[in-house]
């Protein structure tokens, strides 16, 4: 049995390995003649899977080592009698760990008091509704849209205008749909982004099309009130440099690169395989997940809570770096800017996510308590 895999997708030998031989490529290079006579597929988004891809070829099981299905020509696997699977929730919380990040950026950059902010999540699946329980549990206001959770269960979500016109942050987290009543390409255009309010934060760390990337480098060009932080972009690998340079933070689609993640996901993919061959899974994650290199940190009562927030985020992840390192690859032609950034992704360095984080408190102190549970670490 021949599995073609993505090669940035880790830990494939520990888990595939006994399945048959894997050849592994880079994901935008997988192409019909590297599936001729593959009988598993392996992607990550990177990878447009559809019947240009696959008819003709031998692949029975498409797994998907990420949250999103967009890249996933999902009918014509019906039609075929593919099985597939993704990974949901894998990097659910990567993502949160970046957008708290961000918040702490756009903070520090603004003086400004988080816990004053008024918060809009749009999209509350697996990331945005991880994210709304984090940020309602440090007390801070938050509003959530999602018609389709709205339309099925009820429940207390508000409109896209709402949001748009009483939050002071709007962070995305919706699936790219391009098609139906529910359609979010292009949510944000040009007119609800002059419609943002006075000083606004915008954080999109869902698909890059769902901003039209050019209307918001005209806004952004217009409203210096208004602060963006980007990890996706539409057209990317390629990337509109002039918009990065008006953000206050550029990342090359790495929200929810944690290593917890990736390897989260590829044994979530490893799993749905085992049950499509009815096969009981041999390999644990638990067994090949590397120790983090901060796993314990011990804090006064008397310590400031926004100085434990800041600390505890930035001591596990602080996106600043990232930012850096994509801002140094926006240099020379297309093609090299193209490469750079997928070799950023490609090379990610080692992170891991503050739930594995464990915190000590000497002493008394409700308010770190508080913290603590919210951000997800363990209280010892």
């Amino acid at each position: 049995m021949l599995i073609v895999a993505d090669e940035n997708i880790p830990l494939l030998d520990e888990f595939f390995h006994g399945f048959g031989e894997i050849r592994r490529l880079p994901g935008r290079a997988i192409d019909r003649a590297a599936v001729a006579e593959a009988d598993v597929l392996l992607v990550r988004s990177v990878t447009n899977v559809n019947r240009g891809l696959l008819e003709g070829s031998p692949v029975r099981f498409v797994g998907t080592c990420t949250i999103g299905t967009d890249h996933l020509d999902l009918d014509y696997f019906q039609q075929a009698g593919i099985s597939w699977s993704s990974a949901p929730g894998c990097n659910a919380r990567g993502v949160v760990d970046y957008v708290l990040g961000s918040l702490l950026t756009l903070a520090e950059i603004e003086g400004a008091d988080l816990t004053r902010r008024t918060y809009g999540v749009v999209g509350a699946g697996e990331v945005g509704g991880r994210l709304v329980a984090v940020l309602k549990g440090l007390g801070w206001k938050v509003l959530v849209c999602d018609p389709p959770r709205q339309a099925a269960e009820g429940g207390d979500f508000v409109s896209l205008e709402q949001i748009i016109e009483q939050c002071d942050v709007i962070s995305l987290h919706t699936p790219l749909t391009k098609q139906g009543g529910q359609r979010t390409w292009h949510l944000l255009d040009e007119a609800r982004l002059n419609q943002l309010k006075p000083g606004a934060w915008l954080i999109n760390a869902a698909r890059g099309p769902v901003v039209d990337n050019a209307a918001l480098r005209r806004v952004l060009l217009q409203r210096e009130d208004l602060q963006a932080v980007l990890d996706v972009w539409e057209g990317e690998p390629q990337v509109d440099v002039a918009l990065a340079d008006l953000c206050v933070l550029a990342t090359p689609h790495i929200a929810g690169y944690s290593l917890d993640g990736k390897q989260r996901g590829t044994a979530q993919i490893y799993q749905a395989y085992c049950q499509f061959i009815s096969q009981a899974p041999q390999v644990s994650l638990d067994d090949l997940l590397a120790a983090p290199w901060l796993s314990q940190v011990q804090l006064s009562a008397a310590t400031d809570p926004a100085w434990a927030l800041a600390t505890l985020c930035r001591g596990v992840y602080d996106p600043r770096r990232d930012d850096a390192d994509f801002r140094r690859s926006l240099v020379g032609t297309v093609d090299q800017q193209r490469f750079a950034f997928d070799q950023l992704r490609k090379q990610y360095p080692p992170r891991r996510e503050i739930d594995g984080l464990s915190v000590r408190v000497d002493g008394e102190s409700p308010a770190l308590q508080k913290i603590i549970a919210a951000l997800g670490a363990t209280a010892i």
